[in-house]
């Protein structure tokens, strides 16, 4: 086994949007609609504008885990003054590649691109699976996290 790490690229996004999908699904979510296109036009959008960046996995050409971060900015507050926050989402790895080391290694790197983009925080809601990995990153829960659904 020979993991690569690279930056997500638009020759990426079949596997890419496969990859959410999967993740959505083993997350429990509601598969109501096709979310397919929506995807696409989202990641399409932000990675030409460069607000969502994304470090992938490799292991021998094929694409075994996933991060994803998009930038979002309001106005700043004590927490961000620079009001720029990265949203953490498409942490995935493959199943037979989980436990090594790897989502560490992508969660280490899409930080890193927050740093470089000025952002004062990030953020994530994680999955069961997840919590682990961010609490031991430092992440600290935020008991604040509202959501209303339109």
């Amino acid at each position: 086994m020979d993991i690569k790490y690279r930056l997500l690229n638009e020759n990426d996004l079949d596997i890419f949007v496969r990859m959410r999908i999967a993740q959505l699904r083993e997350e429990g979510a509601k598969e109501d609609i096709d979310l397919t296109p929506a995807l696409y036009d989202y990641y399409s959008r932000h990675m030409a504008d460069d607000t969502f960046i994304s470090w992938i996995a490799e292991d021998d050409g094929r694409i075994i885990a996933t991060s994803g971060m998009s930038i979002v900015e309001k106005p700043p507050y004590f927490g961000c003054p620079s009001g720029r926050i990265g949203l953490l989402s498409s942490m995935f790895t493959n199943k037979s590649y989980r436990r090594m080391g790897i989502a560490k290694e992508l969660l280490s790197r899409v930080v890193e691109e927050a740093r470089k983009r000025s952002c004062g925080t990030v953020q994530i809601t994680a999955s069961d699976m997840g919590v682990l990995l961010y609490t031991d990153f430092g992440f600290e829960k935020n008991g604040n996290f509202m959501q209303l659904k339109l």
